[in-house]
């Protein structure tokens, strides 16, 4: 199921009542014309009540009725770093809550090699979620493809739904995350046969679309097989090594590129009239001098009595696997502080085809996914 917009049984009147709003141009409607005041207290008690998917589909809702109610949601409604939650689908490209972690939990098929992320709605492991991303295996002579999209029913790159992709290596040692859009205004596009495709199509003059690379993540050889544990590395290259310090910011994007938009009527309500690249980019414009941040997995320990290596997942991982890691930000250049100790993205196995993943700030939803996703792929050289 992709990631709804609008609840089914809302969804036409919603589009009815933003065209009588002259596509949301505010006269000719009586929701348009609501006072201000009364409609702003309106939408903060139901943005304020609705925290909690399901019902928080009522809030989106909102936001598609006309253009007033739009830019009321837009300003009530706070990214997931302050708010601790995922309202719109630009939410997976933000970071996630400063000071706890977002429960998330990954199911596996393996008959179509797919993947599918959902937002936790409950403490139970195999509970049902909320639908956020979804990701394709992808096997080429050379390397391994995961395209990750918003729409588990149409997982290609020419998609209207495509977010990124992650690519490996023949050994499955080495691994880049893409993004399909820049995440900071200095970022540089990778040039392939993808993005040259997307290219051809000329979607937008000022917001190009294409290969970002976001994240790069690397595997160490164990020299133990599968009877050791996993040392991996993540240089997140969209993120600048102090935004985990005191007053550190993160690069956030406030929108997806227009060409998207134009493409997905369900995702119209984040139009506006600037085409400006810094309209749906905050934060630092580019990496820092102090370099990108980087990530390591925590080591575990061996337990005598159980005889295996362990980690405190908190009661989130159940099933023993070299899957499972722990990720914390590396003191590349100086001494460690409490900050190195939080754990930013936890993975681990619960079930046959069933894993859970924890993440919170400094990264997004679909960085944390792509991660993950590299722990799915076979490591010829490490095992």
């Amino acid at each position: 199921m992709a990631w709804s917009m609008f609840h089914r049984s809302r969804t036409s009147r919603v589009v009815q009542d933003g065209s009588a709003a002259g596509g949301g141009g505010g006269g000719g409607s009586c929701w348009a014309n609501m006072p201000q005041e009364l409609l702003r207290e309106v939408l903060m008690r139901i943005e304020a009540s609705e925290s909690n998917w399901p019902p928080r589909r009522s809030v989106v809702a909102c936001a598609g009725v006309c253009r007033s109610w739009r830019l009321i949601i837009k300003d009530l409604v706070k990214v997931p770093e302050i708010s601790c939650q995922l309202t719109f689908p630009i939410s997976i490209k933000q970071p996630g809550p400063r000071d706890s972690l977002l429960q998330c939990f990954i199911k596996r098929c393996r008959s179509t090699q797919t993947y599918c992320l959902y937002l936790s709605l409950n403490n139970a492991l195999a509970a049902d979620g909320k639908f956020l991303l979804a990701a394709r295996k992808c096997r080429r002579p050379t390397c391994t493809d995961y395209v990750i999209s918003l729409y588990s029913g149409d997982m290609s790159k020419g998609s209207s739904t495509y977010v990124g992709k992650l690519r490996s290596n023949f050994l499955g040692t080495k691994f880049t995350v893409f993004d399909g859009q820049p995440p900071h205004a200095g970022a540089k596009m990778t040039k392939s046969r993808s993005s040259r495709l997307v290219n051809l199509k000329k979607v937008s003059p000022r917001i190009p679309a294409g290969n970002y690379p976001v994240a790069h993540i690397s595997y160490d050889v164990n020299v133990l097989g599968s009877r050791g544990p996993r040392k991996m590395q993540c240089i997140m290259d969209a993120i600048p090594g102090n935004a985990i310090g005191p007053g550190g910011v993160a690069p956030t994007q406030t929108e997806f590129s227009h060409h998207r938009m134009d493409s997905s009527p369900s995702l119209s309500f984040f139009r506006s009239k600037s085409n400006c690249l810094e309209n749906y980019l905050s934060g630092p414009l580019c990496i820092q001098k102090d370099g990108a941040l980087v990530l390591k997995n925590k080591a575990p320990r061996w337990h005598e009595q159980l005889q295996c290596w362990c980690l405190n997942f908190h009661g989130r991982v159940t099933v023993a696997s070299v899957k499972n890691f722990q990720l914390v930000a590396s003191p590349e250049d100086g001494p460690a502080g409490p900050e190195h100790d939080k754990i930013i993205l936890q993975f681990g196995k619960v079930g046959k085809d069933l894993f859970t993943m924890d993440y919170q700030y400094p990264i997004s939803t679909f960085q944390a996914f792509a991660i993950c996703l590299s722990s799915f792929d076979t490591k010829i050289a490490c095992e």
